[in-house]
């Protein structure tokens, strides 16, 4: 067997990435080429990738324009590949049997033409969900044809994607104002308080239940007044007063956001505002340099990481996600919220975890098995269907107070990385990751092609099922090899 290309060895083809990153620094190719000490014929053709990025090229990119030399050497297309392997699985498209081979080609050559097909295919499911919606409603006679609208939010996850969950802007805002906010030496949410109510003339209260009802954040912009709700613990107060400063000091910043990656929808833009505005919240709490260096000397601790900046356990994971800065780069982690019945209410991720876009999590996966341990963080080591293998972390977590009587939200907590990345996490010290089994698991059931498995829940739609009159395996449904 030939031995592995060493990372010095390996030729890095990344031509979409190194066109993109011209065009978002608005620069022309002779410009480019002249600054990056190569032939502007030469640039050409490595954009088209006719000829590799080589090591010095990667050296003058880190220097004349601050990027991170790793960003060219990950493997952007895989992901991208990964998501639209789940979208052609789907019955309307998975007869046509586009090859893999195709799809890495649009992937490395196309990316822009396959973000159009990701998000054509997320409007058309918009539009089937609607329509299976409809079917219990009375029909409008006057109705013609669906309208068909992409999901806001299915749209809003994508912007986060394609920025890997990572908004310099904000962080360097966020950053800079609380350098100033401590400089008065009091507590944050104090200190939050004291900047709305002496630069805007906000007053913030915390009120009972009783007053705020189902709200948790009610901004009354007459009276010019911030309330929040008793049942938020400490964290989740300091987050929510944080979230109106973002509205009070930055409004023009999160506009400016909203229109550049969202030009064309009005209800998109709001939504986006909202999740710029929880961005920048999490960063004032945890400003990007002091919690990197914090997070690196802790091993990634999420528990020690809350204590020492007063924030929640969902919060710190979180804001893990976030740290893609080239010059102080963090562990890529990926995130995924779900609740005790399977769904997923929020997915973040700066690396390359193969998110499921439709259906539940891999019932094999421990985030699951947090439920029946509350409070206590899990560990585990799992293995895709493609051979990646990922430290996981796992816990649930609560949402403030419950009043009594009321219906109290369970969720957990999924946090990983790649297992290379592993031995820096306080997690890992005691384990030996080379020796470690891992669990193997799937995306989920429908696009998982493991055979008998006994949590399966559902064939996988690319192969067909094998129906056997005679015979019952571990696993209720059996498929033939393609």
């Amino acid at each position: 067997m030939a031995a592995a290309q060493s990372p010095g060895s390996r030729k890095i083809f990344a031509g979409a990435r190194l066109k993109r990153l011209r065009r978002e620094r608005r620069v022309t190719q002779a410009r480019m080429a002249e600054e990056l000490d190569v032939s502007a014929s030469y640039l050409n053709l490595m954009e088209r990738n006719q000829r590799p990025i080589t090591v010095q090229v990667l050296i003058r990119l880190a220097d004349v324009y601050g990027v991170d030399p790793r960003e060219f050497m990950e493997g952007e297309a895989d992901q991208t590949i990964g998501e639209i392997e789940q979208l052609l699985a789907d019955p309307i498209l998975r007869e046509v049997g586009v090859p893999r081979s195709e799809v890495q080609d649009a992937a490395e050559h196309a990316p822009t033409m396959l973000s159009a097909m990701q998000r054509l295919y997320r409007a058309y499911a918009a539009a089937r969900e609607a329509s299976e919606a409809s079917l219990t409603q009375r029909s409008d006679p006057d109705r013609t044809e669906a309208i068909v609208h992409e999901s806001p939010v299915d749209r809003v996850r994508a912007i986060l994607h394609a920025q890997r969950n990572y908004f310099p802007e904000l962080d360097e805002a966020a950053e800079k104002l609380a350098s100033d906010l401590a400089l008065g030496g009091h507590e944050l949410f104090f200190a939050i308080c004291e900047h709305l109510r002496a630069r805007h003339g906000i007053r913030v209260r915390v009120l009972p239940v009783d007053v705020m009802g189902e709200r948790l954040r009610w901004y009354d912009h007459h009276r010019r007044q911030l309330m929040i709700s008793e049942v938020l613990e400490q964290p989740g107060r300091t987050f929510q007063a944080a979230y109106q400063l973002a509205y009070t000091d930055l409004e023009t910043v999160l506009s400016d956001l909203a229109l550049k990656f969202e030009p064309g929808d009005e209800q998109g833009r709001r939504l986006l505002r909202v999740t710029l505005a929880n961005y920048f919240a999490a960063a004032l709490m945890m400003p990007y340099g002091k919690f990197h260096e914090a997070a690196e000397l802790s091993g990634y601790d999420i528990e020690l990481l809350g204590a020492r900046f007063g924030a929640s356990y969902e919060q710190v994971a979180h804001r893990l996600t976030t740290l893609a800065r080239p010059t102080a780069r963090g562990i890529p982690f990926f995130l995924v919220r779900v609740d005790s019945a399977g769904n997923v209410s929020k997915r973040f991720s700066s690396g390359r975890f193969p998110f499921a876009h439709f259906g539940g999590t891999c019932p094999l996966w421990n985030i699951h098995g947090a439920f029946g341990e509350p409070g206590r963080i899990l560990t585990q080591v799992v293995e895709l269907t493609d051979g990646s293998r990922w430290f996981s972390i796992a816990r649930s977590v609560r949402r403030g107070v419950t009043p009594h009587g009321a219906v109290e939200p369970h969720f957990a907590i999924g946090i990983g990385c790649e297992i290379k990345y592993a031995g820096r996490l306080a997690y890992a010290k005691r384990l030996d990751l080379a020796s470690l089994e891992a669990t193997p698991i799937g995306i989920n059931c429908r696009l998982c092609e493991r055979p008998a498995c006994p949590q399966r829940a559902a064939p996988p739609v690319l192969r067909p099922m094998n129906v056997d009159e005679q015979m019952r395996t571990v696993s209720p449904f059996t498929f033939k090899e393609i």
